[in-house]
């Protein structure tokens, strides 16, 4: 037990460390859900593999950071072989809490992205209920139909998609049932004057499967063996992306750079704007500028939602007006990152202006435009 709790502890350490590096997420960022599917056998006490008990589930977690996170299991089992049928098709259903360790994240770091290939570890404990419609059998069970369970596992994951929001994986899992009684003691007679009656012996479950009066306790003869594959969506965040983005804290003259840039902007001569924002406008004549004509809007790094102070500037814009957006993004970071992240700008800002009554004629992410911080989105009205 003291191992397991310094390997959380050092888990905790290694999860607060990686969070220093990612932006920052909101409630409902990097959560996930999944489905899954395999078969069980009994570890111990009868001809291994001879007797797979099909099983299916849903997952639901988060991702806190890229090496810890949360989820929440369900799989019903179809079948509780090596013992005999309870009458139902569903046989049982466990329900588990599971915390995740992303081991590749741990020990390699996290780079911005998740890796093509990615191992986890699994540990958590759960509720298993036993269906019969049974009464004989129903009335035999009443005291052990509902078990304490323990699942310990590792997945191999596969990441793949655009974003690689999908993920693909095969989990190897050992589950520990904490069987109590199998059967309440009741009082028997002995035959002995001195003593009358006397407690009955616990009933076994056979199997080599062995009651606990003390539980829980992990045991190998009441545990099963579990390999299951499963496919994971992975919900889109508030920065557009599908997974944990790398951020570098920047200081106060960094922030006094960027202001600087922005006021540079304003100053600078409207031809000299147009040329390097609105450069790739085709065949477009373009009309002769002043610097009420464009509107800034900036964003908090590897973010693309609006602040109040940006829906403000927006409000500005004319309801039934032309406009051109651009995006940008600042140099740290992939190049395939900061292009989602300066589209995602300029699509915020042009569904923004749209549900405002603006007309918009391009929204387009540039990427990064520098070599210093360009959290920007330009609104060219026309």
């Amino acid at each position: 037990m003291k191992k397991l709790v310094l390997m959380l502890a050092a888990a905790s350490m290694a999860a607060s460390v990686s969070a220093q590096t990612v932006a920052e997420s909101k409630t409902f960022d990097n959560i996930y859900v999944g489905i899954n599917g395999g078969v069980a056998t009994k570890t111990t006490g009868h001809k291994w593999l001879s007797d797979l008990d099909p099983n299916a589930g849903l997952r639901i977690g988060r991702y806190f950071t890229p090496v810890f996170g949360l989820a929440i299991e369900g799989n019903a089992y179809f079948s509780n072989k090596p013992w005999g049928s309870t009458g139902t098709v569903v046989r049982a259903t466990n329900a588990s809490l599971l915390g995740t360790v992303n081991l590749s994240n741990w020990f390699g770091g996290y780079k911005g992205e998740p890796r093509t290939f990615e191992v986890s570890a699994l540990y958590g404990l759960g509720w298993m209920h036993v269906f019969t419609n049974n009464k004989a059998f129903e009335a035999a069970t009443s005291e052990n139909r509902n078990r304490m369970t323990s699942k310990a596992a590792l997945d191999f994951a596969f990441n793949f998609g655009s974003e690689k929001q999908f993920q693909f994986y095969v989990e190897p899992s050992i589950n520990f049932a904490f069987l109590g009684q199998s059967k309440n003691k009741e009082l028997v007679a002995t035959g002995n004057a001195l003593n009358p009656v006397a407690l009955a012996d616990h009933q076994e479950y056979g199997y080599k499967a062995a009651s606990q009066a003390g539980q829980p306790a992990y045991n190998i003869n009441n545990s099963f063996v579990q390999l299951n594959a499963g496919l994971v969506y992975k919900f889109a965040n508030s920065n557009g992306t599908h997974n944990f983005t790398i951020v570098t804290p920047r200081d106060q003259a960094e922030i006094d750079a960027l202001n600087a840039q922005i006021n540079e902007l304003r100053n600078r001569k409207p031809e000299v704007i147009t040329k390097e924002v609105v450069k790739e406008v085709p065949s477009v004549k373009v009309k002769e500028l002043s610097v009420s004509d464009l509107v800034f809007v900036t964003f908090a790094q590897g973010k693309s939602n609006l602040t109040r102070e940006a829906k403000a500037a927006l409000n500005n814009v004319k309801e039934g007006s032309h406009v051109q957006v651009v995006g940008t993004a600042s140099p740290e970071g992939s190049k395939e990152i900061n292009d989602r992240l300066s589209q995602a700008r300029a699509d915020v800002v042009a569904n923004y202006l749209k549900s405002r009554g603006v007309n918009i004629d391009d929204a387009t992410g540039k990427g990064v435009q520098g070599v210093t911080s360009n959290r920007l989105a330009v609104v060219y009205v026309k």
